[in-house]
């Protein structure tokens, strides 16, 4: 139970290291929000603090954080951990002191597997990203040769999985593949061992900077330079983007897996929201996919708490999540099937500066 003034919602990010975009979106997106409810007493008499420690994407590093945030901060919830190989590292810790887990930015199957409660996912799973990736390219695309390109962790290892899973469902075998090393830049032996194959598509499960340099080797290889880019939501589109003109490489051909609408789409009410809180509490913060849907996650959260009647207690916490009003993301659907609440994918490309979303037929 849970009776103090301040609610301490703790999480491990990576704030530095090779992916601190995700960690800097992260951090906007949540206290965008946070920094509203707060302001106007969304939760009676009571303020939600977001507890963030860096882990560099370092899965040891991410052990301590959490060991901290249970042990020494004793936090009500864990929420808004970044990545696949960092939150396999605490499963044990997670499993022993049974500690709500919400809104890991992770479509990992481990934690769709039902086996703790106390786990609530916020988007869709990585296999539900690439199986609408394969339907678009079979379906509209009408293309059949594809290669991966993927991390050497558990993060890798999962869309690895999923790929051929989802090739074996429209009989399509894997004409080649290349894995590199997490947190290094190391693409040649992948990159050599994909390019003689002339593949129609790459799968890219990696993280932005390898992602591109990858993109960037293959664009001036012949054998590569009409070669569609399919890259799913951990892959960070909009940092992508910005390191792709850093090396003044063209951004044609790439595509785009996200598990919410574009952030620019002010049609959407929760999405307008979104952008107005943004601009108010980070006004030099670039808006993007990543901080929209930790604003998303963390309205979810302040919703459920602000439901909670009599004592708050992580129980109470669990119930609310899983029994979030369906529409209270205004345009955007909630419906809480197989430990998660979001479970739409939505495809884009780049062209003239901008996401443009794919018309995906199921």
């Amino acid at each position: 139970m849970f009776k103090n003034k301040t609610i301490v919602i703790g999480a491990s990010l990576p704030n530095s290291g090779i992916i601190k975009s995700w960690g800097e979106s992260v951090t906007s997106g949540v206290n965008s929000y946070l920094n509203y409810a707060n302001e106007n007493n969304l939760i009676k008499d009571k303020k939600i603090d977001f507890l963030s420690y860096d882990d560099k994407y370092e899965p040891e590093l991410t052990l301590e954080n959490t060991n901290k945030l249970i042990y020494e901060q004793n936090v009500f919830a864990l929420f808004g951990f970044v990545g696949t190989p960092t939150v396999k590292r605490v499963l044990p810790i997670l499993y022993d002191e049974n500690i709500p887990f919400f809104s890991a930015f992770t479509g990992a199957s481990f934690l769709r597997d039902n086996k703790n409660e106390n786990f609530v996912n916020f988007r869709a799973s990585y296999e539900q990203e690439i199986e609408a990736l394969i339907n678009y390219l079979a379906k509209q695309k009408k293309l059949d040769k594809i290669a991966v390109f993927y991390q050497n962790d558990d993060y890798g290892e999962e869309g690895y999985v999923s790929l051929l899973e989802s090739l074996k469902k429209k009989g399509i075998k894997l004409a080649a593949e290349g894995s590199y090393k997490r947190n290094t830049l190391s693409i040649g032996h992948a990159f050599n061992e994909i390019k003689d194959a002339n593949p129609d598509v790459i799968f890219m499960i990696g993280a932005y900077k390898t992602n591109s340099l990858f993109i960037k080797k293959a664009k001036e290889n012949e054998n590569l330079k009409d070669t569609i880019f399919c890259n799913i939501s951990f892959g960070d589109a909009n940092s992508m983007i910005k390191e792709l003109e850093k090396l003044n490489t063209n951004t044609q051909n790439l595509i785009f897996s996200q598990v919410v609408p574009s952030y620019m789409n002010t049609n959407i009410p929760v999405v307008f929201e979104y952008q107005t809180l943004m601009h108010k509490y980070y006004p030099n913060a670039e808006l993007g996919f990543l901080s929209l849907e930790a604003f998303l996650s963390t309205k979810v959260l302040v919703n459920a708490i602000s439901r909670i009647q009599g004592d708050i207690t992580r129980e109470k916490f669990i119930y609310m999540l899983e029994t979030t009003p369906t529409k209270l993301l205004e345009g955007i659907d909630i419906n809480f099937e197989k430990t998660q609440l979001l479970n739409s994918v939505y495809l884009f490309e780049y062209k003239n500066n901008q996401f443009i979303e794919l018309k995906n037929e199921k």
